[in-house]
């Protein structure tokens, strides 16, 4: 099962969670499912929904935890057990609210930032060397409570900047499968504005 490769999108399961700030991973593997026209299905041994596809010879998995947020670690400890997944073919998606609005930023690893859905996988992996694509949400400004803002709703502004964003990032997860994490980085690392200068920012 070496061509295994895991993208996690974080997010939380329900009606009510739905185009949040909260759920921009939810939001981003559902845009690659439906760029692969791939079904999502449930896995109950893995507290998910989960999607197949084949890009580039490559077999992915998408998996959208079930757990809510803070659980997140035990369907993707689940599912890295499972395929037998080394970490290097593991990407996590979520929403941080350290960038702002229409920024994206891929990293091999690092700390989970106070969020905790990836604190929860660090836990159920053991380890932090897995890749982590951050999706800017912004804060108010001055805030330090926010959970009111990241559980809120996306403006019809903000979903037309996000809609923007979670392209430049399913670009940038392609770019992953085909030519690996450095290439993804240079290439797609920054904020939506600066297309002329999207190699910059790393």
């Amino acid at each position: 099962m070496e061509h295994w490769h895991l993208i996690v999108g974080l997010g939380n399961p329900g009606a009510e969670y739905a185009k949040t700030r909260h759920n921009a991973g939810f939001l981003l593997a559902e845009l690659l499912a439906k760029r692969w026209r791939t079904e999502w299905s449930a896995a109950k041994k893995f507290q998910s929904r989960v999607a197949k596809a084949e890009r580039d010879s490559r077999r992915v998995v998408l998996c959208e935890p079930q757990t809510f947020m803070n659980a997140s670690g035990e369907a993707v400890g689940a599912l890295v057990k499972f395929y037998q997944l080394p970490l290097t073919k593991v990407v996590v998606a979520m929403d941080d609210a350290d960038l702002p609005l229409g920024e994206v930023r891929l990293r091999p690893s690092g700390s989970s930032g106070g969020h905790h859905g990836l604190e929860s996988i660090e836990a159920h992996l053991g380890s932090r060397e897995f890749a982590r694509l951050r999706i800017g949400i912004g804060r108010k400004d001055g805030a330090r409570e926010i959970t009111g803002h990241v559980l809120g709703k996306l403006s019809a502004g903000e979903l037309a900047v996000m809609e923007k964003v979670l392209a430049r990032a399913a670009d940038q997860i392609e770019c992953w499968l085909a030519h690996g994490l450095q290439k993804a980085m240079s290439q797609f690392n920054g904020v939506i504005e600066d297309s002329t200068n999207e190699g910059k920012a790393k």
